[in-house]
């Protein structure tokens, strides 16, 4: 019975919080705020089996009476103690609730996650088979997966205003009862629904086109809430607005009125639907959600309650209730998180390792062929690493530098350590021509040195492969340089005792596991990666590992030129990229994701790359590069690119990070503002890898301060590290 009050406390405190932001109209509920609240008190007395409870319940009751005969600042006061009524209601409920022995309640003492969290989606009411697997594209596969299914942004549909006030080609949002509802068809193939609804003070026409199934919905009388931009044809017109329908005592706004979510979303669902799932999943299991985090922890971080924080997230009241949600939210993820590392750091920490002998002919040889000298911070971390290789401890170090900070040398002197001692090493990249690049300097600096170094990549030919495999086992290689083709079960290592991956994110934890499998005992571990995070957040995000920085580049190299152009410059910079395709050099242009849809993305990379080749640049070679290429094809494209035989490289978002192309010196990227200052980061440093001086244009003008500012950091910095911090700010 406790769950039933949790629910009748939020049906009642719901239009509450709308009257209050509206400002006390009497218009948040069909039939008035009294009565309303009035019939739900009824119910609530009938499901509440405390006294306290069925007294607060009166009490509420007679706050609110004869509410629609009060004046506005007499009806602020009540509004505001029944609001302070309903939370401690709600905070009575929740302690039933989670002192009940037959609910599955979570702690940190160890008792399980609830079952039901688990249960597919597809039995939900109104899901199904073909549901589902729309759903799964969106990797919500069960009841927990679609609750923790968070929004990507709000919109503000609160704002009611009279219909007389609307503005034209203005979002508005209004509340009226329908007064007639009509198809016409003008034309062969085309319905058009009109819904007129009027509040008294006007008439709006709610318009949408082949879509005459909705008129059962709008039948005459019934009170509604549209929200849409306002356009003037012949009549006031909100063509396909968000509505919601309200029907007595089920004034329950998600779509209209309020702060309304907006959610990722793929091909055939849409914000309505998704939303309307999520509402009845939280309606039927959010106040089941147990609270593991400790109740000394909530209350030493003021933090509210889990169930409370997950539906605030998904339909918060104001901007406060979100900022709260949201606060308990991120501190469950970085406390569980930090929580995980402790647990992964102690098991690694009591594993047996291999004990290397640094440093050795090997090591020494090499630096002394360098041609350049270390920078101090490449000293330190490689300094560091030779530390954790002489102990029997395994290593398990990440080593984060910005791009063109010289991280490989540091592998490279990590590998030789492992071969000095009659072992060999591993480095695991996340693509072939990746893995290409770093084979072939290898093979160049270790001219002089009795070290063998082995491919192994997917598109190798049956002989080639063949002759990989037979040196990887016997031990006469070396150093194996791979994509995940290493961690085949036909693979088998010698002495595998080094495991270097570069780009760690691209893996995942299974395959990085699975190649720890195929080593002695339990083997070193270094992680690379170019993106740099805060400092500020470094001992969080990777709690289970020692983290190196490389926070100095060589000297000599020169920072890429950045600017921000606008739209009207754009001939200027199509005249610049031929200027540089005429000195030899080649180019990316870079389009956005566009509304989280990887086929508008596409389309849109697709149609610009046979623009600029058949209208723009019909005399150089222009390439395409998209995330729906597959592999093969993939470095097909990058392939040729580093070979000269692409002049410009169209391309969406799947350059990938680490590309050596020295002869690249010019970075488009298109609509920047929609782009993250990391992923703005990363794309300026596919180019600046010559001897010769390299630019990065961003175009666009972002409608956003956030965005602008964005684009103003990158043209002031080249320093990963401080736009790590300015992203984190």
């Amino acid at each position: 019975m406790a769950n039933n009050l949790l629910e009748i406390v939020e049906k009642i405190r719901k239009p509450l919080a709308l009257e209050q932001k509206t400002g006390y109209p009497d218009r948040a509920a069909a039939g008035g705020l009294d009565r309303y609240v009035q019939l739900w008190v009824k119910k609530g007395r009938e499901s509440c089996s405390t006294r306290s409870g069925r007294a607060a319940l009166k009490e509420l009751n007679d706050t609110l009476a004869g509410y629609r005969f009060l004046p506005g600042g007499e009806r602020e006061k009540r509004v505001k103690k029944a609001l302070r009524i309903v939370a401690g209601l709600e905070k009575e409920a929740r302690v039933v609730v989670h002192s009940r022995p037959e609910d599955e309640v979570s702690s940190c003492s160890g008792e399980k996650w609830p079952d039901w969290t688990k249960e597919s989606v597809q039995y939900m009411k109104g899901v199904g088979p073909k549901r589902a697997k729309v759903l799964s594209r969106l990797n919500i596969e069960t009841i927990g997966d679609l609750i923790y299914y968070f929004p990507r942004l709000y919109e503000d549909r609160s704002n009611l205003k009279p219909i007389n006030q609307i503005q034209i080609g203005k979002t508005e949002t209004i509340k009226g009862k329908v007064l007639a509802a009509g198809i016409e068809k003008p034309r062969r193939r085309l319905e058009i629904l009109k819904v007129a609804v009027g509040d008294g003070t006007g008439i709006v026409y709610a318009v949408w086109f082949n879509q005459s199934y909705l008129r059962k919905s709008f039948p005459v009388g019934t009170t509604v809430i549209l929200s849409g931009k306002v356009d003037r044809f012949r009549e006031i017109q909100i063509v396909n607005p968000a509505y919601e329908i309200l029907a007595g005592d089920e004034d329950d706004l998600i779509h209209t009125g309020r702060l309304v979510p907006l959610y990722s979303l793929t091909e055939k669902l849409s914000q309505r639907s998704l939303r309307s799932l999520i509402k009845d999943a939280l309606d039927k299991y959010a106040n089941r959600l147990p609270d593991i985090l400790p109740e000394a922890i909530r209350k030493s971080h003021s933090l509210i309650d889990l169930p409370q924080a997950v539906i605030h997230i998904h339909f918060p009241e104001s901007e406060e209730d979100n900022e709260v949600a949201r606060r308990r939210l991120v501190f469950d993820e970085f406390f569980f998180l930090q929580l995980g590392l402790a647990l992964s750091k102690q098991r690694k920490v009591q594993g047996k390792g291999i004990k290397h002998k640094v440093p050795g002919k090997l090591f020494e040889g090499f630096r002394e062929r360098l041609p350049f000298k270390l920078t101090s911070a490449q000293e330190k971390v490689i300094e560091e690493v030779k530390t954790d290789m002489e102990k029997e401890k395994p290593m398990n170090r990440l080593l984060q530098g910005d791009v063109g900070s010289g991280k490989t040398i540091v592998a490279v002197f990590a590998l030789l350590t492992a071969v000095e001692g009659g072992f060999q090493a591993a480095l695991m990249v996340p693509t072939e021509i990746l893995a290409e690049q770093h084979f072939l300097n290898l093979q160049r600096w270790f001219l002089h040195l009795d070290v063998k170094v082995t491919l192994l990549i997917g598109s190798l030919s049956p002989r080639m492969r063949k002759e990989s495999l037979e040196e990887i086992e016997s031990g006469e290689s070396n150093i194996i340089v791979g994509t995940h083709a290493l961690i085949q079960e036909k693979i088998k290592f010698s002495r595998l005792s080094l495991i270097i991956i570069d780009e760690q994110h691209r893996f995942g934890v299974r395959q990085r596991a699975a190649l720890k499998e195929k080593g002695l005992e339990t083997p070193d571990v270094l992680i690379m990666t170019a993106t740099p995070i805060p400092r500020t957040l470094a001992l969080t995000v990777y709690g289970d590992l020692d983290v190196s920085t490389i926070d100095e580049l060589p000297p000599g190299r020169r920072p890429v030129a950045t600017y921000w152009v606008r739209e009207k410059d754009r001939q200027g910079v199509y005249k610049f990229l031929e200027e540089e395709i005429e000195k030899g050099r080649q180019a990316y242009i870079v389009y956005p994701l566009i509304e989280k849809s990887e086929k508008l993305e596409v389309k849109a990379a697709t149609e610009m790359a046979g623009h600029f080749q058949r209208d723009i640049f019909p005399h150089l070679k222009v390439g395409l590069l998209h995330g729906r290429m597959k592999g093969e094809e993939k470095e097909k494209v990058m392939r040729s690119f580093k070979e000269g035989k692409i002049d410009i490289l169209v391309s969406t978002t799947v350059i990938e990070v680490g590309i050596d192309i020295p002869n690249a010196s010019l970075m488009v990227i298109e609509e920047a503002g929609r782009f993250g200052l990391a992923q703005l980061h990363q794309l300026r440093g596919r180019v600046g890898r010559g001897d010769y001086q390299s630019y990065c244009l961003m175009m666009g003008s972002p409608a956003s301060e956030e965005g602008r500012k964005r684009l103003q950091v990158m043209t002031e910095t080249s320093d990963g590290f401080q736009i790590a911090e300015e992203d984190l700010e």
